[in-house]
């Protein structure tokens, strides 16, 4: 195995930091970090840094934060790093002449069996669409977006309680590893890539927005349910009750029967909320209203005095 290939390593969330992290740790040559340039944050404004400009500081590695990733002087700082080998994790779109630059080309981790959930969003999608079953992918860039051979993909369960926050946690270090091992075959020369092959209905993950995440509640329970546990935390469903706003992290199937519509709710004013739903009811179990901390629906409850429907 040839651990001397000089390779680049593009990404800027949280998602991406284990997957370089673990190319660090095996000991692979990473010459050069190329993520996000700094942005304000919080209510200071204060120059934030990206996860894995954190990470690439703490291991002293060259680091690149260009706005324009076709200016001709970042073209020429990244030609003169001489990299064999581009891997990317969560990075914005790349000019052909970034991802084509290495001879043994950029690898993009995925998370999602591709071609499925090709887009921002697989993750949330995969939730919001009921799916028990999603992964990682490998593949080479190439021109179109999520669309090029596949090199390596590993299958990772959803559970019935997943979160986008906990099956996101599990993908991350299940993708590093997988980055780890897409390094090696091509370390090796051992790729054997494989073309994606849509199936008859595709399954998109476009990003998401505001005005995505209202909830309909003329849906059926279990669709709801699966609407807010694809979108918590982030970016969170929300619905509008007795005139109140709020966010909605989680929620469960209730047990109770009421004749109400849709949209209407019930509570006791103290430990319980529940919306109707068209089959049914969701019972919301974790809440945040607009302006103030995340909460337990009980305390909610209790700072607040909802009259029923």
């Amino acid at each position: 195995m040839d651990k001397k290939l000089r390779i680049i390593f593009m990404g800027t969330p949280e998602f991406a930091v284990p997957g370089l992290q673990k190319l660090v740790e095996n000991g692979y040559q990473v010459v050069a970090v190329i993520t996000a340039p700094d942005k304000p944050k919080g209510r200071g404004k204060k120059l934030g840094t990206s996860p894995v400009k954190d990470y690439a500081v703490s291991q002293d590695l060259p680091i690149l934060q260009p706005t324009n990733l076709k200016a001709p002087e970042f073209l020429e700082e990244l030609k003169s790093y001489e990299a064999d080998l581009q891997i990317v994790v969560a990075f914005r779109m790349l000019p052909e002449a970034v991802w084509n630059m290495p001879p043994l080309g950029s690898y993009n981790l995925h998370a999602s069996l591709l071609p499925d959930y090709r887009g921002a969003a697989p993750i949330n999608w995969a939730i919001i669409n009921g799916e028990k079953e999603t992964g990682v992918t490998t593949f080479k860039l190439k021109h179109e977006i999520d669309t090029g051979n596949i090199l390596f993909q590993e299958k990772e369960p959803i559970h019935p309680d997943d979160t986008v926050g906990s099956l996101y946690e599990r993908l991350m270090h299940k993708g590093a590893d997988l980055i780890v091992k897409s390094v090696e075959a091509i370390s090796k020369g051992e790729v054997d890539l494989k073309p994606q092959i849509l199936p008859e209905k595709e399954k998109h993950a476009p990003k998401i927005f505001r005005e995505d995440c209202e909830i309909n509640w003329s849906q059926d329970t279990e669709t709801i349910r699966n609407f807010t546990r694809g979108l918590s935390p982030y970016p969170a469903a929300w619905t509008t009750l007795d005139e109140l706003t709020f966010k909605i992290y989680g929620a469960v199937k209730s047990t109770a029967n009421y004749s109400s519509v849709p949209g209407t709710f019930e509570t006791d004013g103290k430990s319980f909320l529940d919306v109707k739903t068209a089959d049914g009811a969701l019972r919301l179990t974790e809440v945040q209203l607009q302006g103030k901390k995340r909460m337990k629906t009980e305390d909610f409850l209790r700072g607040y005095q909802l009259k029923n429907s």
